[in-house]
Protein backbone atom coordinates (compact mmCIF):
# COMPACT_ATOMS: atom_id res chain seq x y z
CA UNK A 1 0.00 0.00 0.00
CA UNK A 2 1.11 3.46 -0.93
CA UNK A 3 1.99 5.95 1.90
CA UNK A 4 0.27 8.83 1.67
CA UNK A 5 1.82 12.01 0.12
CA UNK A 6 2.26 14.15 3.20
CA UNK A 7 4.25 10.63 4.92
CA UNK A 8 6.19 10.06 2.47
CA UNK A 9 7.89 13.47 2.26
CA UNK A 10 7.69 14.04 6.01
CA UNK A 11 10.05 10.70 5.74
CA UNK A 12 12.19 12.01 3.26
CA UNK A 13 12.57 15.18 5.31
CA UNK A 14 13.54 13.26 8.12
CA UNK A 15 15.99 11.61 6.44
CA UNK A 16 17.90 14.00 5.42
CA UNK A 17 17.43 16.33 8.01
CA UNK A 18 18.87 13.46 10.34
CA UNK A 19 22.19 13.60 7.55
CA UNK A 20 20.50 9.87 5.95
CA UNK A 21 22.08 8.83 9.18
CA UNK A 22 19.08 7.18 11.04
CA UNK A 23 15.76 6.05 9.44
CA UNK A 24 12.71 8.25 9.54
CA UNK A 25 10.06 5.74 10.20
CA UNK A 26 10.82 1.95 9.33
CA UNK A 27 7.70 2.42 7.15
CA UNK A 28 9.41 5.34 5.29
CA UNK A 29 12.96 4.02 4.97
CA UNK A 30 13.35 -0.22 5.14
CA UNK A 31 17.07 -0.56 3.95
CA UNK A 32 19.67 -0.52 7.16
CA UNK A 33 21.44 3.11 7.71
CA UNK A 34 25.05 3.45 9.42
CA UNK A 35 24.76 4.63 12.59
CA UNK A 36 26.09 8.15 13.67
CA UNK A 37 28.59 8.96 15.94
CA UNK A 38 27.85 8.68 19.71
CA UNK A 39 28.52 12.69 19.85
CA UNK A 40 25.92 13.38 17.23
CA UNK A 41 23.25 11.07 18.14
CA UNK A 42 22.09 13.99 21.22
CA UNK A 43 21.91 16.64 17.92
CA UNK A 44 19.83 14.22 15.91
CA UNK A 45 17.29 12.67 18.47
CA UNK A 46 16.63 16.83 19.16
CA UNK A 47 16.54 17.53 15.22
CA UNK A 48 14.41 14.19 14.51
CA UNK A 49 12.07 15.55 17.63
CA UNK A 50 11.74 18.86 16.29
CA UNK A 51 10.74 17.13 12.58
CA UNK A 52 8.20 15.11 14.16
CA UNK A 53 6.45 17.77 15.63
CA UNK A 54 6.82 19.97 12.72
CA UNK A 55 5.43 17.19 10.62
CA UNK A 56 2.29 16.59 13.13
CA UNK A 57 1.45 19.89 13.69
CA UNK A 58 1.67 21.00 9.72
CA UNK A 59 -1.40 17.68 9.66
CA UNK A 60 -4.31 20.29 9.85
CA UNK A 61 -7.83 19.85 9.00
CA UNK A 62 -8.85 21.89 6.11
CA UNK A 63 -11.78 24.84 7.05
CA UNK A 64 -12.48 26.34 3.86
CA UNK A 65 -10.34 29.73 4.51
CA UNK A 66 -7.13 29.34 2.14
CA UNK A 67 -5.39 31.61 4.56
CA UNK A 68 -6.15 30.47 7.44
CA UNK A 69 -5.10 27.06 6.53
CA UNK A 70 -1.79 28.47 5.14
CA UNK A 71 -0.90 30.37 8.51
CA UNK A 72 -2.15 26.91 10.21
CA UNK A 73 0.41 24.87 8.58
CA UNK A 74 2.95 27.21 8.12
CA UNK A 75 3.31 28.41 11.73
CA UNK A 76 4.50 24.86 12.80
CA UNK A 77 6.52 24.48 9.55
CA UNK A 78 8.68 28.09 10.89
CA UNK A 79 8.87 26.67 14.37
CA UNK A 80 10.04 23.66 13.43
CA UNK A 81 13.23 25.55 11.42
CA UNK A 82 13.53 27.21 15.16
CA UNK A 83 14.14 23.82 16.82
CA UNK A 84 16.26 22.99 14.64
CA UNK A 85 18.32 25.56 14.38
CA UNK A 86 18.39 25.89 18.36
CA UNK A 87 19.76 22.54 18.42
CA UNK A 88 22.36 23.53 16.01
CA UNK A 89 23.11 26.13 18.65
CA UNK A 90 23.41 23.92 21.55
CA UNK A 91 25.78 21.14 19.78
CA UNK A 92 26.83 22.93 16.47
CA UNK A 93 30.76 24.30 16.53
CA UNK A 94 30.81 26.30 12.89
CA UNK A 95 30.15 30.16 13.68
CA UNK A 96 28.75 30.93 10.16
CA UNK A 97 26.70 27.90 10.71
CA UNK A 98 25.65 29.00 14.08
CA UNK A 99 25.00 33.08 13.45
CA UNK A 100 22.99 31.69 10.05
CA UNK A 101 21.04 29.20 12.92
CA UNK A 102 20.68 32.63 15.07
CA UNK A 103 19.55 34.89 11.73
CA UNK A 104 16.71 31.62 11.31
CA UNK A 105 15.51 31.94 14.86
CA UNK A 106 14.96 35.61 14.21
CA UNK A 107 13.41 35.46 11.01
CA UNK A 108 11.36 33.02 11.50
CA UNK A 109 9.80 34.52 14.96
CA UNK A 110 8.83 37.26 12.92
CA UNK A 111 7.37 35.64 9.83
CA UNK A 112 5.04 33.75 12.13
CA UNK A 113 3.76 37.06 13.86
CA UNK A 114 3.25 38.63 10.45
CA UNK A 115 1.23 35.25 9.52
CA UNK A 116 -0.91 35.72 12.79
CA UNK A 117 -1.38 39.82 12.19
CA UNK A 118 -2.02 39.47 8.50
CA UNK A 119 -5.55 37.54 9.59
CA UNK A 120 -6.18 40.14 12.27
CA UNK A 121 -5.32 37.78 14.82
CA UNK A 122 -2.52 38.99 17.81
CA UNK A 123 0.45 37.95 17.37
CA UNK A 124 1.88 35.44 19.57
CA UNK A 125 3.62 36.44 23.11
CA UNK A 126 6.45 38.17 23.58
CA UNK A 127 9.11 35.77 25.23
CA UNK A 128 13.13 36.01 25.39
CA UNK A 129 14.62 35.20 22.67
CA UNK A 130 15.38 30.91 22.25
CA UNK A 131 19.01 31.96 21.89
CA UNK A 132 19.71 33.86 25.13
CA UNK A 133 20.44 32.28 28.57
CA UNK A 134 17.53 32.91 31.54
CA UNK A 135 17.35 36.69 32.88
CA UNK A 136 17.59 36.75 36.75
CA UNK A 137 14.28 37.75 38.57
CA UNK A 138 15.56 40.96 40.05
CA UNK A 139 13.10 40.92 42.20
CA UNK A 140 14.51 38.28 44.12
CA UNK A 141 17.71 39.44 43.85
CA UNK A 142 18.95 41.52 46.72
Amino acid sequence: MPLPHSKLIAGLLLGLAAGAVVPATAQTMSMSMPVAPAAEQPFLMENNTAMAKMMAAMEIKPTGDIDRDFVAMMAPHHQGAIDMAQAVLRYGKNEQIRRIAQEIIVEQLQEIAAMHLALGEPPPPSAPAPTMPSMPDMNTMQ
